[in-house]
């Protein structure tokens, strides 16, 4: 290489030479002799591009280009510039990944943070009719991909297949674009398709909660938040998949929610109310709706409540939540005991984490209840407890075991008892 830049210059010498030696040669001959000098030079310059890739390549453009400037003196100069033949390789050079591997892959890590969870399950259950039923599912695989755009701008999606639901397909779940710098400014604005901040639902259990059962919900929406000092909320609208009668398919559906969160030491806790205007468009109760109604609308919007009190205390946890309904459906549409049903469910738990020979093990108990959601097919009372045990670098293995109490007879339901075991193994990335 060093031979090659010893070339170049004595060329450009000894051409400056003869240009100034030859008085009886015009300006213009002087001119052609550095063109023709110059064409030879890219000539070389591209030969040799042919011959060099990667980072030696880069830096064979780099030293080029603090080389490149050929002029002359008298009454004129000619400027030629070899950088600007070698720009669209040094642009193509300037879209690699950022942390210098030169990779698509490089670049996408740059700004793409990737995450995800694999869960595998092995379970038995004898439900309340005392049939008995057993299977091994891959019951969960969420990919997840956060794009940092800039300083000011996010982009979240989520995909997720779960086995025996949306006909074993992976679904967009969740997909948003997010406007806002929480370290400069505390309010933040979100559109697309989320979970609603409507309910907690925090576990360290397998099953999901039956507060989650109930109040979950899943659309694309516009929101509004804020966090600043502890203090966080958010306003949000959508327009769910059931509409009133009579009614234009339009946002018609809102919710808000607001709460305090404080962190000192090894205590922490977090409180939050929840409020929204329709709760019919939840998972829970819209979907048990879409299924039962023969014309997919509701006499009117039921409103929603929901609270929820977080605290952990060195290796304790607790958790209380409650969320249902904040008046009666019609008959026609969710009944309980010959009349229109008020579903709402809770939940608490408490949560211990203990090292044993080096590993963390996870102990959990819980006690859940609902009232009036027999029609929704959740029990009246649920009994859990769980052990899970960190076997290697974000791999669990969990075991759960749950009692289930069905609604009286005289409510409707069959009086009997459900119970049920799950054995979880766990990936996350």
């Amino acid at each position: 290489m060093k031979k090659i830049f010893g070339i170049t210059a004595l060329s450009l010498l000894v051409g400056t030479s003869n240009c100034l030696a030859a008085d009886s040669v015009s300006l213009e001959q002087k001119v052609m002799e550095l063109a023709d000098q110059n064409k030879m030079l890219l000539e070389r310059v591209e030969q040799l591009e042919e011959m060099l890739s990667g980072k030696e390549k880069h830096e064979y453009h780099k030293k080029l280009a603090e080389r490149s400037d050929v002029r002359t003196g008298s009454e004129g100069s000619i400027t030629v510039r070899l950088e600007q033949v070698s720009g669209a390789v040094a642009a193509e050079d300037g879209m690699a990944g950022r942390d210098g591997d030169g990779s698509l892959l490089g670049a996408i890590k740059e700004y793409v943070e990737i995450s995800g969870v694999v869960e595998v399950e092995t379970g038995m259950m004898d439900d309340f009719n005392g049939d008995k039923e057993s299977d091994t599912t891959l019951a969960t695989v969420e990919v997840g991909l956060d794009a940092h755009i800039s300083d000011w701008s996010q982009a979240h999606v989520l995909f997720l297949y779960e086995e025996g639901e949306e006909d074993g397909h992976v679904v967009l779940d969740e997909g948003t674009i997010t406007l806002g710098n929480l370290e400069r400014c505390p309010v933040y604005f979100t559109a697309g398709k989320m979970y609603m901040p409507f309910g907690s639902y925090l576990t360290n259990m397998i099953s999901d909660t039956l507060t989650l059962e109930l109040g979950e919900i899943n659309e694309s929406a516009l929101l509004v938040g804020f966090e600043s000092l502890g203090y966080y909320g958010s306003v949000y609208a959508f327009n769910g998949d059931l509409n009133e009668i009579d009614e234009d398919d339009t946002i018609d559906s809102f919710g808000a929610n607001i709460g305090f969160a404080n962190e000192t030491g090894d205590f922490s806790y977090d409180v939050g109310l929840d409020w929204i205007s329709n709760m019919s468009d939840t998972d829970g109760v819209g979907g048990f709706l879409e299924d039962n109604l023969a014309d997919p609308e509701i006499e009117d919007y039921v409103a929603g409540f929901g609270a929820h009190f977080l605290l952990a205390y060195g290796p304790f946890n607790f958790f209380a939540e409650y969320v249902g309904a904040l008046d009666e459906f019609e008959a026609g549409e969710i009944d309980y005991d010959n009349d229109g049903a008020e579903p709402e469910a809770w939940g608490v738990e408490i949560g211990y984490v203990v090292e044993v020979q080096g590993k963390d093990v996870s102990l959990a108990l819980s006690y859940q209840g609902t009232d009036e959601a027999l029609a929704l097919e959740l029990p009246e009372d649920r009994y859990l407890a769980g052990v899970s045990l960190g076997l290697l670098e974000n791999t669990r293995l969990s075991f759960e075991y749950f009692h289930d109490e069905d609604y009286d007879e005289n409510e409707g339901g069959t009086g009997n008892d459900a119970d049920a075991a799950t054995l979880q193994l766990a990936v996350e990335f």
